[in-house]
C-alpha cells in the first residue's frame, strides 16, 4: 500500500510548470494498477486526485507515470474518489482573458459577461438571429394601452443556496442593472412602478409606451440583466459583490479560484432547463459536464501548444498568425460561433482640447482608413470585413451613412478641418493596451494618420486593467487623462441606439460627448414600435454621431475558436457559454 512518503519520493522527481494548478491529498490511498494503465495511455494525470483535505498543494503542468508510481500496488483505488476520476466529464478551456472580477454588473468586460452567464440566469434572452425569447420568464401579457407589462416566473427556479428565485430577487436585480447600463437606465427612465404581485407574478408599469422593454429585457451582452437574490443584488453598485450565488446551469467553485489564472465551474444538479432546445443564448441550457476549468496558460505560443497536446480542450481566440499551425492538427476543429463579429473603435474624448473642437475630431474622422486597422489587426481578410455602420453590419438597421472611412483618407480635407480649427500642435495623447492582442495593434495605426495631417502625438503602453481604470479619469493628459483609446464590442452591444453606449449624448459614458440633439433622437427610437420608423430614426442617429465625432467605427472580424473534434454542442451567440456542450 503507498504511504505519504512514497508519494512524496515521485513527486520530488515531477518538473514544476506554470499552466495549471492542481491540488493533490494523499491520506495513505492505494492507486490501482488499472488506473495506473489508464493514466499511462493518456500520458498525463487528468483529475484523478483533485480533492482537498489537507497540506498539499503544487503547481506543475502534468503528471508523468513513468517512474512507476504503482509498482507494487495491487489494491483498487478506493472510495467516491475513485468513480469521481474515472467518470467525471472535465472541459478545460483557455480563455481569452483572466477572470479577475467576479461581479456581472462591474464593467463591461466579455470575460465578466461570460462568468455571469456560467452562474446567473436572466428573465429573456435572444436566439441566434436576435429575436427576444423568454428564459426565467414562463408567460407575460401586455396591456392594450401598451403601459403595464405583467410576467409570471417560471415554476421550480431555484438559486445554488436551495433559496427559490421570487420576484423580490429580480426587482431587486433589475434596479441594481438599471444603475449601470445605459440600455437599464433608459428603460427605468420609462418605468413608473416595478411591483410584485406575488412570489412569482411582477407587473412594470410604464409612464408612456417604451419599444424595447423586451429588447432591454433580454440585452445578451455586457451588462446583462442577470439575476441575483435579493439579498445580493442590494449591494451597492459601487460595491464589488463578495458572494457569487445565482440560478444558472453551473456553480462556481469560489474556493479552486485563482484571480487572472484559473475559474471552476461544476454543473448545478437542481437547475431546471427550458423543454425548447438550446438556440443561441435562449432555449434549454442543458448542462452535459460536470465541471469546466478556465484557464490562462500563457503566450499565444505557449497556448497553441497546450491545444495540440491536448492540456486544454479548446482555445476561446486563438491569434491569427497561429491558426495555420492549429488547422493542421486533423483532431482541431475551428468553428465561427459568432458569425456577426465585434467591432473595433476609436474612442475620442471630447473633454479634452483639442478635441473639444468638433474640427478636430472631424479631420481625423478624414484622415484614417479602415482597411489599415483591419490589416494590421487580423491581416486576413477570411475573418474581417468593411462596416461603417454604428450598428454592425447585417443587422436590421445597418447603414453606411456618413462612414467615409470606408474609402481612402482625404488627407487635404482633413489638413484644411485641422488648419480651421485653430489647433496649436497640442499633444494627443493615445493609450495602448500591451496584452489584449486584438486591440494592440489599433493605436500605432492611428498615431501614423494623425502625424500624416501634422498633429503631435504620445503614444503611451499599459495593460488592458490599466487602461480600463485610467478611461474614467476627466483630467489632462499630464494628471492621468486621455485623449484616444481603441477597444471593440460584440455587434449585439451596439445594434441599436439605445444599447450602444458610445452614441450616448448625455456626458454620461467615458469620452463624455453632451449633443443634446443625439439624445433627443435616441428617446424618440426607444418610443417608437414601428420598425420602419425605428429605422428612420437610427440612420438619423448614425448621421448626426458622424458629424459631432464621438467615436470612429474601424471595422468588423471574428477570432473563431479551436477545439478538439471530441467536443461538440457550442450555440451560436455572442457570449462563450458551456450549455449543451458535450465531451466524447
Amino acid at each position: 500500500m503507498l504511504r505519504k512518503r512514497h508519494i512524496d519520493a515521485v513527486l520530488s522527481k515531477i518538473s514544476i510548470g506554470n499552466r495549471y494548478i492542481y491540488y493533490v491529498f494523499h491520506t495513505g490511498i492505494a492507486f490501482a494498477q488499472g488506473l495506473q494503465r489508464q493514466m499511462r495511455a493518456k500520458g498525463e494525470i487528468r483529475n484523478a486526485i483533485e480533492r482537498k483535505t489537507r497540506g498539499y498543494r503544487m503547481r506543475f503542468r502534468y503528471l508523468n507515470m513513468f517512474m512507476g508510481l504503482a509498482i507494487g500496488a495491487s489494491a483498487v483505488l478506493a472510495g467516491p474518489l475513485a468513480a469521481e476520476a474515472q467518470e467525471k466529464k472535465t472541459l478545460r478551456a483557455a480563455m481569452h482573458a483572466g477572470l479577475r472580477i467576479l461581479d456581472p454588473f462591474i464593467g463591461t468586460t466579455y470575460i465578466v459577461r461570460d462568468h455571469g452567464y456560467m452562474i446567473y440566469d436572466t428573465l429573456f434572452s435572444v436566439d441566434e438571429k436576435l429575436n427576444v425569447k423568454p428564459q426565467m420568464v414562463d408567460s407575460y401579457e401586455v396591456s392594450t394601452d401598451q403601459l403595464t407589462y405583467t410576467f409570471k416566473l417560471r415554476d421550480g427556479l431555484k438559486f445554488h443556496d436551495g433559496a427559490p428565485v421570487t420576484t423580490d430577487d429580480v426587482i431587486a436585480s433589475l434596479e441594481r442593472w438599471s444603475k449601470v447600463d445605459g440600455m437599464g437606465g433608459k428603460l427605468f427612465g420609462f418605468i413608473k412602478e416595478l411591483k410584485a404581485v406575488n412570489a412569482t407574478t411582477f407587473q412594470m408599469i410604464l409612464k408612456e409606451p417604451y419599444g424595447l422593454v423586451l429588447t432591454s429585457l433580454g440585452k445578451p451582452s455586457a451588462i446583462v440583466p442577470f439575476i441575483l437574490p435579493k439579498r445580493i443584488a442590494l449591494t451597492p453598485p459601487t460595491q464589488q459583490l463578495t458572494e457569487y450565488v445565482g440560478s444558472g446551469p453551473f456553480r462556481f467553485v469560489t474556493e479552486e479560484y485563482r484571480p487572472g489564472v484559473k475559474a471552476v465551474y461544476e454543473k448545478n444538479l437542481d437547475y431546471r432547463p427550458r423543454r425548447e432546445p438550446a438556440n443561441g443564448m435562449s432555449g434549454g441550457k442543458v448542462v452535459k459536464l460536470d465541471r469546466v476549468e478556465w484557464l490562462i496558460i500563457g503566450d499565444a505560443q505557449t497556448t497553441a501548444n497546450a491545444l495540440i497536446k491536448g492540456e486544454v480542450d479548446m482555445w476561446e481566440r486563438p491569434s491569427y498568425d497561429l491558426l495555420p499551425q492549429v488547422k493542421k492538427d486533423k483532431n482541431i476543429v475551428i468553428t465561427n460561433r459568432n458569425p456577426l463579429g465585434e467591432g473595433s473603435l476609436m474612442r475620442l474624448n471630447w473633454l479634452q482640447p483639442p478635441l473639444d473642437n468638433v474640427k478636430v475630431r472631424q479631420a481625423i474622422l478624414h484622415a484614417v482608413y479602415q482597411e489599415d486597422y483591419l490589416a494590421a489587426q487580423v491581416g486576413d481578410p477570411e475573418y474581417y470585413r468593411l462596416c461603417g455602420s454604428m450598428y454592425g453590419c447585417g443587422t436590421p438597421l445597418e447603414s453606411d451613412v456618413g462612414a467615409v472611412q470606408l474609402k481612402k483618407p482625404d488627407i487635404a480635407k482633413a489638413k484644411k478641418l485641422l488648419a480651421e480649427s485653430g489647433y496649436k500642435g497640442e499633444t494627443i495623447t493615445i493609450m495602448q493596451p500591451m496584452d489584449v492582442g486584438i486591440i494592440t495593434p489599433l493605436a500605432p495605426v492611428t498615431v501614423q494618420a494623425l502625424r500624416a495631417i501634422g498633429m503631435k502625438v504620445d503614444l503611451q503602453a499599459m495593460d488592458w486593467s490599466t487602461m480600463m481604470l485610467r478611461r474614467a479619469n476627466k483630467g489632462p493628459a499630464d494628471q492621468g487623462g486621455w485623449h484616444i483609446f481603441h477597444t471593440a464590442q460584440a455587434v449585439p452591444d451596439q445594434m441599436n441606439p439605445v444599447a450602444n453606449n458610445y452614441l450616448r449624448g448625455d456626458g454620461a459614458f467615458f469620452g463624455w460627448p453632451n449633443d443634446p440633439e443625439i439624445e433627443k433622437l435616441r428617446d424618440a427610437f426607444s418610443r417608437e414600435v414601428d420598425p420602419v420608423k425605428q429605422k428612420e430614426l437610427a440612420v438619423a442617429v448614425q448621421k448626426r454621431a458622424y458629424e459631432t465625432v464621438p467615436y470612429i467605427p474601424l471595422g468588423l472580424y471574428i477570432q473563431p475558436p479551436a477545439h478538439h473534434k471530441n467536443i461538440t454542442g457550442f450555440v451560436i451567440g455572442p457570449a462563450t457559454v458551456f450549455w449543451n456542450v458535450e465531451k466524447n
